[in-house]
């Protein structure tokens, strides 16, 4: 087998944890192959290709076509490294001439978006995956081969793995995830501190976006690759859900619902008209999708009612907010950057503040471990005296730490070009602790507070934080 040369090698970023996971599998004499999944533009093709570059390797694309014509183009692309046309006339027979390629010496196969090659009825797929697991039962041990089966399709790709599959415990799971802001600042690293966390918000953790949207203006690029008809990221939304969903558009209403904010089950089924369990059943799936998740307020047991969903992927919740439904007319007449002056941009700090305030909880969690191994964000109820009156009725907290059952720190994040001002601190010492503690919270005597912001801090903070050591003022160079 020839040597795999990927010539965009050196444009490779990031990645190195999932890398070297796949190297140790390659230098191991593990002969169970990689079931590798993740959503779509989530970068698997590039890893893969990466890890295969200066290998005895393959790499088989799979395409939408006929699965003879699939086949023989397998068959060509073989012959090349092989030097002899290999006879598949079937999926089976695809796997025995991988196992077989590698009778002598260690080969990597890679099958990319291996959903595609299978039949289109539970039944046939069934039939395919149990021919599938009597040639590996019958080459695997005579055999040095590496296989790596690879897929957008997260349902079918999981499903591979399930216990009443013929594949079951034959194959070793890697799901590749979004890259969170401390990878994917390699795709940003021209741009200031502020302007990062901002692309961020609308790129999220997919490299294909990332790349799309690190570079030049942030109109122009969101004007010409997102909000323009003949944009690459145009119809991305769509084309996620529908690779997963068959029917899709319930679904289009539910996240049209999360992308202006988390909400609550009740007030998604209002809003789109929804009974209650079945919004709870469309969310479920979106969830095991990876679309979408619940969140629980600090210190709350998973079976609490208080949960609100959220939309996961920031470049999801920027199309469904701002795309979606704005698609007709801006395939009649128009112009987006009509759209984005008019819209976007009024509503973007608003679309950013949340991905900030996740920052800052990452960036807690990485520097305040030992203080506080597990940290969320709470709401709940006011104090009560002051919900008597109608002064005020809930509370919110960005930033909230815990250990051993404890809250040991507090924080408040700011998306302002204003300074924070003092009265941040009167409010969480007057209004937000005491409601923890009405909640049933024990607080210790003195926690951490943390208190980030995009405008810096005022005077009086500067002094407070001199007075106080566990009083930290952050601003977005300390985690951008």
């Amino acid at each position: 087998m020839d040597t795999y040369e990927w010539p965009l090698v050196d444009e490779f970023l990031d990645r190195e944890n999932e890398l070297a996971r796949l190297e140790e599998w390659w230098a191991s004499p593990e002969r169970m192959p990689v079931n590798m999944y993740g959503r779509r533009r989530v970068g698997k093709s590039w890893l893969l290709r990466r890890f295969a570059h200066g290998k005895p390797a393959v790499v088989l694309a799979s395409e939408r076509l006929a699965p003879g014509t699939q086949l023989a183009r397998f068959a060509t692309l073989l012959e090349r490294g092989i030097g002899v046309r290999p006879e598949i006339p079937d999926l089976a027979s695809l796997f025995r001439v991988a196992f077989r390629l590698a009778a002598r010496s260690k080969v990597l196969v890679v099958i990319d978006e291996f959903p595609w090659l299978l039949p289109g009825t539970e039944g046939e797929t069934e039939l395919a995956l149990s021919s599938i697991q009597a040639v590996m039962e019958e080459e695997r041990d005579s055999s040095r081969l590496k296989l790596v089966l690879c897929g957008s399709a997260i349902a079918q790709m999981q499903a591979l793995m399930s216990e009443r599959g013929p594949l079951h415990g034959r194959l070793t799971p890697l799901e590749i995830q979004p890259l969170r802001y401390a990878h994917a600042r390699a795709f940003l690293d021209t741009l200031e501190p502020a302007a990062r966390i901002e692309r961020f918000a609308i790129a999220g953790g997919m490299p294909r976006y990332l790349s799309a949207l690190a570079r030049g203006d942030l109109r122009d690029v969101v004007c010409s690759r997102v909000l323009d008809r003949n944009g690459p990221l145009w119809n991305e939304g769509r084309a996620v859900l529908e690779q997963e969903l068959k029917q899709p558009g319930v679904y289009f209403s539910i996240l049209e619902q999360l992308a202006t904010g988390e909400k609550e089950v009740n007030r998604i089924a209002a809003n789109a008209r929804i009974e209650n369990t079945t919004v709870n059943r469309y969310l479920a799936t979106l969830s095991d999708l990876r679309i979408v998740r619940r969140k629980l307020p600090a210190g709350a047991r998973a079976s609490s009612r208080t949960g609100h969903w959220e939309l996961n992927d920031p470049f999801l919740r920027f199309w469904f907010r701002f795309v979606f439904g704005f698609q007709s007319e801006l395939e009649t007449g128009l112009r987006p950057e009509d759209l984005w002056k008019s819209v976007v941009k009024p509503a973007l700090s608003e679309h950013v503040a949340p991905v900030f305030e996740e920052l800052c909880r990452d960036w807690t969690r990485s520097n305040y471990g030992e203080t506080a191994q597990r940290v969320g964000s709470w709401w709940g109820n006011a104090r009560n005296d002051l919900r008597r009156t109608g002064e005020r009725t809930s509370e919110e907290i960005d930033l909230v730490g815990t250990a051993n059952g404890r809250i040991t720190l507090i924080g408040e994040c700011r998306w302002r070009s204003k300074a924070m001002d003092g009265n941040v601190l009167k409010e969480i010492e007057e209004y937000k602790l005491p409601a923890l503690r009405q909640a049933g919270y024990t607080i210790d005597e003195h926690p951490h507070i943390l208190l980030f912001s995009r405008g810096g801090h005022n005077r009086t903070l500067e002094q407070a934080a001199a007075r106080n050591e566990r009083l930290r003022l952050l601003t977005i160079t300390d985690i951008a």
